[in-house]
C-alpha cells in the first residue's frame, strides 16, 4: 500500500510558476513510478508527466513539454512538478499517481488505468 499526498497548488497569474510536491509513504514507495495527471472541470483526467522509480525515464505530454519538469528525491520519498510559464489552460486539479515499476515498466505510461494509487489532488488556478 502506498499513500500519496499532493501539495503546492494555488492561484497564480499567467506566465508565473508553481512547484507541486507529491509525498509518498508506505511499502517500498521509492520503487514506484510516479505520474502527474490533471483534470479540468467537465473534462477527462489527462496525463501530464511521469518519472520512473530511479528518475532515469521521463515522459511529458506535448502540452507541457518545455514548461514543466518532473523530478524526484527518493531519500525524501517525494516527487516534484516544477511548472513554469503557466497558462490559463493549465488550470485543473492536479493528481499524483503511483504504480510499481516492476508491474509494467514504462508501458502504458499515460494511461489512468496503469496507476494503482492516487492522491487527493491539489487545485492549480492560472488567471489571465
Amino acid at each position: 500500500q502506498v499513500q500519496l499526498i499532493e501539495s503546492g497548488g494555488g492561484l497564480v497569474q499567467a506566465g508565473g510558476s508553481l512547484r507541486l510536491s507529491c509525498a509518498a509513504s508506505g511499502r517500498a514507495a521509492s520503487t514506484y513510478a510516479i505520474a502527474w495527471f490533471r483534470q479540468a472541470p467537465g473534462k477527462e483526467r489527462e496525463f501530464v508527466t511521469t518519472i520512473s522509480w530511479n528518475g532515469g525515464t521521463l515522459y511529458y505530454a506535448n502540452s507541457v513539454k518545455g514548461r514543466f519538469t518532473i523530478s524526484r528525491d527518493n531519500a525524501k520519498n517525494t516527487v516534484y512538478l516544477q511548472m513554469n510559464s503557466l497558462k490559463p489552460e493549465d488550470t485543473a486539479v492536479y493528481y499524483c499517481a503511483a504504480v510499481d515499476w516492476g508491474r509494467y515498466g514504462s508501458a502504458y505510461y499515460d494511461k489512468v488505468a496503469r496507476y494503482e494509487y492516487w492522491g487527493q489532488g491539489t487545485q492549480v488556478t492560472v488567471s489571465s
